[in-house]
């Protein structure tokens, strides 16, 4: 039987208290106790410990550059700054933009693959979680339910079949749940993508058209875009979901900026999209990873837009 996790989110939050609270009073005994006392509590609060610590340790060091910039003494550590404070200096470069908003995501999930990445990691039911370069997942799994929350990227789930604990992935606003099948969640650009290898897969969301939930059989997909609520669908071949696995995309009058987004996760750096007309248009085909670069450059070529690699941290698009 399967233990019932604690809620990680609460979790998180007591351990983000413990630290503000030992950076604003660093030589506070009391305070080493109660973090001493909150780690003995259980693994759990051990393992929620080690992921806040590593974030701190990079934020803090954003943090006193802050200091150094602003020239003050007295910057108060708070919640927000603490998860976020590299978002406030991104005049220190491309390289600190691109790593603070992956902080809260590490801190909260339980398996995180790097750029061009592909982890295979098995769940604690048997099922298979295939993770997608740059993506991260969160497991909570408890006595009457499995469930994955995908934080960042793709993956694909190849589910172990229990049929009195139903298996759903979270994403956005989006649940696809399942009991015994394979299929595919991921998160481009706000477009949230389920797509089915085999069984069914019962997908629901607070959208008009998917609150009454819909089910995809197998080679079908669909797509959610949370800015604008359109809801793609279509069907697909078998052995033509999650190609990414082979180094390959598949486009089906897919938005540019999503498939920018996707592309991305193999590229270093970041990608900027100069024109935001181009990143709404539409493009289809099939695309080769083994090159990334070029593959971008393929995807643009429709709409006009070269890629230009700035620096080995930002590539930019823009129109010719």
């Amino acid at each position: 039987m399967t233990k019932t996790i604690p809620d990680q989110e609460r979790l998180l939050d007591e351990a983000i208290d413990l630290i503000i609270r030992q950076q604003n009073d660093p030589d506070n005994p009391v305070c080493e106790e109660l973090i001493r006392a909150w780690r003995g509590r259980s693994q759990y609060h051990q393992d929620i410990w080690a992921r806040v610590s590593r974030v701190h340790g990079a934020s803090g060091t954003l943090l006193n550059e802050k200091r150094r910039i602003e020239r003050s003494e007295s910057l108060g550590l708070t919640r927000r700054n603490f998860m976020a404070g590299g978002l406030t200096i991104l005049g220190l470069g491309s390289a600190a933009y691109s790593f603070a908003p992956g902080m809260l995501i590490e801190a909260r999930a339980d398996h995180v693959s790097g750029k061009g990445e592909i982890r295979r990691v098995t769940l604690p039911d048997g099922s298979i979680a295939t993770l997608g370069p740059e993506s991260a997942i969160a497991v909570n799994f408890g006595m009457e339910r499995r469930e994955i929350a995908l934080l960042a990227g793709m993956c694909f789930f190849e589910v172990a079949r229990e049929l009195s604990h139903p298996f759903s992935v979270v994403c956005k606003d989006l649940r696809a749940t399942a009991l015994g099948t394979a299929f595919d969640v991921s998160n481009d650009n706000d477009s949230v993508t389920v797509a089915v290898d085999h069984g069914l897969v019962d997908v629901h969301a607070s959208n008009a058209v998917l609150q009454a939930g819909v089910q995809l059989q197998e080679g079908q997909w669909l797509a959610m875009h949370t800015d604008s609520g359109r809801i793609d669908r279509g069907q697909r071949e078998s052995g033509q979901i999650a190609t990414w696995r082979d180094n390959l995309i598949i486009a089906d009058q897919e938005r540019v900026d999503a498939l920018v987004s996707r592309i991305g996760r193999w590229i270093p750096g970041r990608i900027v999209i100069a024109d935001s007309s181009v990143g709404a248009q539409r493009v289809s085909g099939i695309f080769d990873l083994t090159d990334p670069l070029r593959t971008l450059e393929a995807v643009v070529h429709p709409t006009g837009s070269r890629v230009h690699q700035v620096t080995s941290f930002v590539t930019v698009i823009s129109p010719l």
